[in-house]
């Protein structure tokens, strides 16, 4: 599959790289050409000097092809008018783009275009250093009403199935993390020592969700 990616910055530069050791095809636009020299020796793609939101730039990329586009650059502007520019002219529906204001972010989110907001997914990280317990927003729908977030869960829920956790929450279970590996959960999956879990839940419902997953189960739970 091919891929465009507009800014040739850390993160532009390392996801082109990790697109391409995956065998796919990848142009990087960037209107600073010095800005390529963060690509290794060995980077195969196309490097298109220019403005990732301007037409003819976007089609030397080869955006009539591509199937998703990335706006990683320095300016949320920017990124915004990109990513609407590749859905709404040339059609294509895997875009995301990155924002640095977390409330601009939940606006264009709202709007169908997938953000990734920068700040708050540093300070969510950091937090989750800092507090003993509680649970990370790690993706919300276009309507900002449904989020899967990782909840931290009571060490006392070791052992009891993961339906458990869903019967006294009203979340759902996604997937859980078991030593770096993802996994989908079964009818009889159990919670293990150290499992990182990833919820869906409502937003509305996330501080309920929260204190009770952090508590201890209680007797017959």
């Amino acid at each position: 599959m091919h891929f465009v990616i507009m800014g040739c910055g850390r993160v532009g530069a390392t996801l082109a790289q990790s697109l391409e050791s995956r065998g796919h095809s990848v142009a990087v636009i960037d209107q600073n050409p010095d800005a390529f020299r963060r690509l290794e020796a060995g980077f195969s793609g196309n490097k298109v000097t220019g403005l990732g939101f301007d037409r003819d730039t976007l089609r030397t990329a080869g955006i009539d092809d591509t199937y998703a586009f990335a706006a990683v650059s320095d300016g949320d502007n920017s990124n915004i008018l990109a990513a609407r520019v590749v859905r709404e002219t040339f059609g294509v529906e895997n875009v995301v783009a990155r924002i640095y204001d977390p409330h601009r972010a939940e606006i264009y989110q709202r709007l169908g275009i997938p953000t990734v907001a920068t700040v708050r997914w540093t300070a969510d990280q950091v937090l989750r250093r800092m507090l003993p317990m509680g649970m990370t927003d790690e993706y919300r729908d276009a309507s900002g009403r449904i989020q899967l977030a990782q909840v931290d869960i009571h060490p006392a829920w070791a052992g009891r199935p993961l339906r458990a956790l869903e019967d006294v929450s009203g979340a759902r279970v996604a997937y859980v993390t078991r030593y770096g590996d993802g996994l989908l959960p079964t009818p009889g999956s159990v919670l293990q020592e150290n499992d990182t879990v990833h919820m869906l839940l409502r937003v509305d419902d996330a501080p309920a969700v929260e204190r009770v997953l952090t508590a201890p189960p209680a007797v017959d739970a």
